[in-house]
């Protein structure tokens, strides 16, 4: 196990009973962006670090008609999703397995592209998240479109609110990517992909998207 999964594992091992439900006041946008996913009939898609499971699930109901697949670095949460997803009755259509954000490889889950890949509140947790949003984004076949959810820069939220967010956030390894607008438009030049960004909650939060347009 690499030292990323066991810090993980060490962070999450004693909340996974309790992850979702104490998450769901404050992950703001993740259900608008299974919302917005929209995949085709038969289409696949993709969520990057996957954590119990709760994501897939939600869009694996939300769109029915397309192949749901996800990854974790911690064995624990994948442990947890397994479970849920076995709960729900949709191992036939929702399928998770372990690897690393920054380095998974190209058929992970097969051959076929995925149309959908989305991160939800993830990169403010990976240490390498520029790499692991390239990855990603190389990944986009033609018409596919990477989703992202996760902590804004709290810009126009009260200076106190946003010092006691940062901190509390920190406790869990968690850092907002505040410069993750123009890394995304950096990336969007250069791979000749479209590039939406935008704040919700005064800040606090984002949705951004990366759209690689159809032949």
């Amino acid at each position: 196990m690499t030292q990323a999964a066991l810090r993980m594992d060490r962070m999450y091992a004693w909340q996974t009973g309790i992850y979702d439900v104490t998450r769901r006041p404050y992950l703001l946008g993740r259900d608008t962006l299974i919302d917005s996913l929209a995949p085709p009939v038969g289409g696949r898609v993709l969520e990057i670090g996957c954590g119990t499971g709760r994501n897939l699930i939600h869009a694996a109901r939300r769109w029915p008609k397309a192949v749901y697949c996800g990854f974790d670095i911690s064995p624990v949460m994948l442990t947890k999703a397994r479970t849920a997803i076995a709960k729900a009755d949709l191992d036939d259509r929702v399928r998770v397995t372990q690897a690393d954000a920054v380095t998974f490889p190209d058929h992970l889950f097969g051959e076929a592209p995925f149309q959908r890949i989305y991160f939800s509140y993830t990169l403010s947790m990976i240490p390498d998240w520029v790499a692991a949003l390239e990855r990603a984004a190389a990944a986009l076949p033609p018409g596919g479109s990477l989703l992202i959810a996760d902590f804004g820069d709290q810009r126009d939220l009260p200076r106190m609110f946003r010092a006691l967010l940062r901190y509390w956030l920190s406790l869990f390894d968690v850092t907002p990517r505040l410069d993750l607008e123009q890394v995304m438009l950096d990336i969007a030049a250069r791979r000749g992909l479209v590039c939406d960004f935008h704040r919700i909650y005064r800040g606090y939060a984002f949705l951004a998207a990366l759209r690689r347009p159809a032949d």
